[in-house]
């Protein structure tokens, strides 16, 4: 939603500015160059990324309607999911794990929090590494440097689409400057004319200059910052996991292990140590005393 109001804030503030100059806002109404710019642009993205990467790229700019979904609260639920696998391993041992671990999507125990069992990339992650640690043979550095490779991996998927909406803003300025090249040739056609025909093709080549500026430093290059920070807000998701998954390999004790992965995250979204451990005790104990009200 900020996105759609940071854009308007944009645009009214040089509507505002252009007709308090005597603008006629009419004027700036050049289908033909939306339509050369808009089409160039998109035809770019197809050319360098296919139809599938032009189509996923208009998907990721409508998620940021939605906002953010990384927030604290997200990060908190995370760490009591991972809280709840690692006890569960301490009270009946790593074989407990394997159920959950083979079918992440299914089980009861990732279905109770609505953020990680929806995350599909965290859950195939935090469960396949799982499967690894339950196995065994593998040591804490090699489990680490393999986590590193899928979340290496991961944050180039990432980042595509911030990438390409940076190279298409990049490329509107130029393909303003084709529009309005464009107009000057239609201009020159028409020289003969009346003085006050001319000025308006004149005036309709420069809206295509004005566009391509405009859309790339007040549309586009924004777009791409905020697909980043949402890429980047991911990547901690995924180091938490990582960080949390290694301490659990290791030997440490859950609430030590969801620390590792609390300290990952940056300071804005970061719940407090005391925030994490009250949450993690007190779903404990909200599930222990369920599983007694089931067994009376």
């Amino acid at each position: 939603m900020f996105v759609l109001v940071g854009i308007g804030i944009v645009f009214v503030s040089i509507l505002v500015g252009y007709t308090m100059h005597g603008g006629k806002v009419a004027a700036l109404m050049q289908y033909s160059e939306f339509i050369i710019i808009g089409g160039a642009g998109f035809g770019s993205v197809v050319v360098g990324n296919s139809l599938k990467g032009a189509i996923d790229l208009i998907k990721s700019v409508l998620a940021l309607l939605k906002g953010n979904p990384y927030k604290s609260s997200t990060f908190l639920e995370l760490l009591q999911a991972m809280y709840d696998v690692f006890s569960i391993s301490r009270v009946e041992g790593l074989l407990a794990l394997e159920k959950h671990a083979e079918n992440p999507r299914e089980s009861e125990l990732f279905q109770k929090y609505q953020s990680f069992g929806k995350n599909h990339h965290a859950l195939d992650l935090f469960a396949d590494t799982l499967k690894v640690v339950v196995m065994g043979g593998v040591s804490i550095y090699d489990l680490s440097d393999m986590m590193e490779l899928d979340l290496e991996a991961r944050r180039h998927e990432a980042m595509k689409t911030s990438g390409i909406l940076s190279t298409v803003g990049d490329a509107m300025p130029g393909f303003g400057i084709v529009a309005a090249v464009l107009g000057v040739v239609i201009t020159m056609q028409a020289i003969g004319g009346p003085p006050e025909q001319v000025g308006e093709k004149v005036a309709a080549a420069l809206v295509g200059t004005f566009l391509g500026v405009l859309l790339a430093y007040g549309v586009f290059s924004p777009l791409a910052k905020a697909t980043e920070h949402i890429a980047m807000c991911e990547m901690q998701y995924m180091s938490c996991i990582k960080n949390a998954v290694v301490a659990f390999a290791r030997g440490d004790a859950p609430l030590i292990c969801v620390e590792f992965a609390r300290r990952n995250v940056e300071p804005e979204m970061r719940p407090s140590f005391s925030e994490m451990e009250e949450a993690c005790r007190n779903r404990k104990k909200a599930e222990s005393a369920e599983q007694m009200a089931e067994a009376a």
